[in-house]
């Protein structure tokens, strides 16, 4: 199949969980608001996606896709099978003595985690309160991460990619009813939803165990070894799990300064909502699937088709995320305002959410270029150069969220994390360059040129398209027309850009169809 098909199916995917996550973070910002109760879910549900995202995602997508992608390979399906299997016993092993021990720590934790909520006794124990109930949300998904990997290694990425639909469809529901049933910004709205989060991690796993066994592959429990496999797993994991966990990291570091700032945590949250549409429809997508046929590419001896996959997915990822990037910085109080701004998400609310969008708007291509550059050093086994630079980006954006913090509160951890991004691509690039990994070549620098004019020339257009229909966007307006109105706008992005685009040869469409469906690389 077509990369960039396997591309459009993640990608695709993502887009539909997206778009039911902006569905569900429209609900959630009705029902909780800016106030503590949003606070707190924020903090109660991020903990969890933390320790996901760094055991599990950082972990399996860096060294365990390789190992089992050279298993699958070279030793067949028996050995693959075998590998992964002992894999899921130490990664269950390892998440019960985390859970077991965050259960009973888990006070002490949230001092370290969100130090100024202890100055609201009450607003400190409610976070402690749905913190241990979403914990064990962290073993669900991290088996769905390891389950999804398998399938990614197989060459099937549609039902790992819409499994995280499940997970908004059951929020929504709980939603739908804490709104129906005037539980708005009470404490048993924040119950509800902890309470949902787990439902909906029992339905994305059972959605990719039941993918697996009809690729009959099941994976069955064994007792966890430690062996020359695992060794070499675990050796590739660290730094893989620091290298992957990084912008996890930043995003708690941001977080635990925000804790000193009302409101601060849940306006965060709803800008990193919206940025990570693009970011997780292109990135994400350019990210379970580059690793792997990368992977393949290089187990083959054939560096020509390794190097073309990666110039497709830069290509593809900056068509994408460029054109968001400005459109994001550009309308971004008229995003937040009619996606969010009702019940008890007020206009001050969106003020500060819209402001803190724009600066993520800064470092979204960053955030992409790093899942695209990350794989060049993943693919060969070498998961220790992108935690170090990794590292490096974590420290820059501390230091600049506290020197930022004092001056512009939380819009400063915004700015910072987009500069932390931004360093984290950058030096990543510079690595695969002066190893003889990989250049961006002429041509391919021409057309990236050409992608960013045409993205700049579209943001005059939706700037225009605003201002033309601004009394209909305005805050006051009926819903309805708002959401027409800004459909338009976004509309009318879309076709400009795509428009510019084919006219300056940045993407032509005859050619854009035909990467689309061409097979192989």
């Amino acid at each position: 199949m077509s990369l960039l098909r396997n591309f459009a199916t993640v990608g695709g995917a993502t887009m539909t969980s997206r778009v039911l996550g902006f569905v569900r973070d429209i609900l959630m910002a009705a029902a909780l608001g800016t106030g503590p109760v949003a606070d707190a879910f924020v903090v109660a549900f991020r903990f969890p996606n933390l320790f996901r995202r760094i055991f599990a995602e950082g972990a399996f997508n860096s060294a365990f896709i390789p190992l089992f992608s050279r298993r699958l390979e070279g030793e067949g399906r028996e050995e693959a099978r075998r590998f992964a299997q002992e894999a899921m016993a130490g990664l269950i092993t390892v998440l019960a003595i985390v859970i077991g021990f965050a259960m009973i720590a888990m006070p002490v934790l949230m001092y370290g985690l969100a130090p100024g909520f202890s100055a609201d006794p009450d607003k400190f124990d409610l976070t402690v309160e749905l913190t241990r109930i979403t914990f064990p949300y962290l073993l669900l998904v991290s088996l769905l991460a390891l389950i999804s990997g398998v399938l990614n290694g197989l060459g099937r990425f549609a039902a790992a990619a819409f499994a995280p639909v499940l997970l908004n469809v059951v929020l929504i529901a709980v939603l739908s009813y804490i709104v129906s049933s005037g539980l708005a910004a009470t404490r048993d709205a924040g119950l509800w939803l902890s309470v949902g989060v787990v439902v909906g991690g029992v339905a994305q796993l059972a959605m990719v165990v039941i993918a697996l066994r009809r690729e009959g592959f099941a994976l069955g429990f064994v007792r966890p070894r430690w062996n020359g496999r695992m060794k070499r797993l675990v050796t590739l994991g660290i730094p893989g799990v620091i290298a992957g966990g990084v912008t996890q990291i930043n995003i708690v570091v941001g977080t635990i300064i925000a804790s000193m700032q009302a409101g601060a945590a849940s306006m965060l949250y709803y800008a990193d909502r919206l940025y990570q549409l693009p970011l997780g429809v292109v990135g994400i997508a350019i990210g379970v699937v580059l690793l792997p046929e990368l992977s393949r590419k290089l187990k083959a001896g054939d560096m020509g088709a390794a190097k073309a996959v990666e110039a497709r997915a830069l290509q593809f990822s900056m068509m994408l995320t460029l054109p968001a990037a400005v459109a994001l910085a550009v309308i971004p109080h008229q995003l937040v305002s009619v996606l969010f701004e009702r019940l008890a998400f007020d206009a001050e609310s969106a003020r500060g959410t819209a402001l803190a969008l724009q600066a993520f708007a800064v470092g979204l291509p960053a955030f992409v270029l790093v899942k695209v550059f990350s794989p060049g050093f993943f693919a060969r086994e070498d998961t220790k150069t992108p935690m170090q630079v990794g590292i490096a980006a974590m420290a820059v954006n501390v230091a600049a969220s506290l020197a930022l913090f004092p001056f512009v509160g939380h819009v400063g951890i915004a700015i910072a994390t987009s500069l932390a991004g931004w360093v984290n691509a950058i030096a990543l690039y510079w690595l695969l360059n002066r190893r003889g990994l990989w250049t961006i070549d002429g041509p391919m620098t021409r057309l990236l040129v050409l992608i960013a004019v045409s993205a700049v020339l579209m943001g005059l257009c939706v700037w225009a398209a605003a201002q033309l229909l601004a009394p209909q966007l305005a805050s006051g307006s009926p819903l309805v027309p708002r959401a027409a109105a800004l459909s338009i706008v976004v509309g009318a992005g879309v076709v400009s850009f795509f428009g510019l685009a084919h006219l300056t040869g940045a993407a032509r469409l005859g050619a854009l169809r035909a990467m689309l469906f061409r097979r192989g690389v």
